[in-house]
């Protein structure tokens, strides 16, 4: 893998972090291209929509937190697989796809699926 994909591995490690367990828009926005297309049709475009959704996440959901369990890379696009805890009762599995330019993520894809209690195989979600 190459010292390009490495460093943005890293670089959406750390602005995960802080939008999703830290929700602090004002650190995570070093991170952010100009652009930052949202492919998410809960947000907005642009660093303005994200830092609406964050203040919605602090305001409702202040204990939330992510683990990242697995993280790809594939030349400017990283992919996280997470696990969600909005609250103590709903858990989600959740793959995020950022595309990163010249070291900014500027474009962001989410799938989101709710852990169900139970399953038809023994797999898990992770």
């Amino acid at each position: 893998m190459s010292s390009v994909q490495e460093q943005n591995k890293q670089i959406v490690r750390e602005f995960y972090n802080l939008i999703i367990n830290k929700k602090d828009f004002d650190a995570a926005k070093k991170y952010m291209g100009t652009r930052y297309k949202q492919h998410n049709p809960l947000v907005k475009d642009g660093p303005g929509g994200l830092h609406e959704f964050i203040t919605f996440l602090r305001a409702n959901f202040p204990d939330a937190k992510s683990e990242i369990k697995s993280v790809f890379a594939d030349g400017d696009y990283v992919i996280l697989h997470v696990l969600s805890h909005r609250t103590p009762s709903l858990k989600r599995a959740i793959v995020e796809i950022f595309r990163l330019e010249n070291g900014k993520i500027d474009e962001h894809w989410d799938v989101i699926q709710e852990i169900p209690e139970t399953s038809a195989n023994p797999n898990g979600m992770f």
